[in-house]
């Protein structure tokens, strides 16, 4: 019987820290952007879209993201970021991801997804917050109309922020629509 006790607990703590080692913190998971009208805290789903996170976790340690804008705002819709710094100057980027679209998470209200040209696995740096719940940019099948857009985080904090940027006045700017008049800036993004 003390044996199996012994083996019991061996069993038992090897297993806990084999979790503990194999786990990422939860600090790793939150990144916070410092926008030019507040923060938002941001939580990634590693779990269910881990090329997407990790792409995301690059660009914030890279320092990508700080001095970028979100360069179009749509009220009801979204707020797309991540890709042109405050003169519209389009950054240079990493290679294109796989499209995680299929990983059972949705664009609802405050969920944050990858931004893609009509190739499903193009997306690289751009992302984008939903202000509504928008099911038609849900994966529904593998083909190019079918494939979605990518989720991989929500926010958690300053959705009050992100609900700001559409208060905001658009317009054109060259061939771009929906831009904000004023630069609404990612000052810093950083993981907590």
């Amino acid at each position: 019987m003390r044996h199996f006790l012994f083996t019991l607990i061996l069993l038992i703590t090897t297993t806990i820290l084999f979790a503990m080692e194999n786990k990422i913190p939860d600090t790793q998971n939150r990144v916070k952007l410092t926008t030019s009208l507040g923060e938002i805290i941001i939580l990634l789903n590693t779990e269910k879209a881990p090329v997407s996170s990790e792409n995301f976790i690059t660009y914030v340690k890279e320092g990508f993201y700080d001095g970028t804008i979100f360069h179009r705002v749509i009220p009801g819709f979204m707020a797309q970021g991540g890709g042109f710094d405050t003169d519209f100057n389009q950054k240079e980027v990493h290679a294109a991801i796989k499209n995680e679209a299929d990983n059972g998470l949705k664009n609802t209200r405050g969920s944050i997804a990858m931004a893609r040209t009509p190739d499903p696995d193009s997306a690289t740096a751009q992302f984008f917050i939903n202000y509504k719940n928008s099911s038609f940019l849900d994966y529904t099948s593998p083909t190019p109309n079918g494939w979605g857009y990518a989720v991989f985080a929500k926010v958690i904090e300053g959705m009050d922020v992100v609900d700001a940027m559409a208060d905001k006045p658009t317009g054109n700017h060259g061939g771009h629509q929906d831009v904000p008049k004023e630069n609404i800036v990612i000052e810093k993004a950083e993981m907590i």
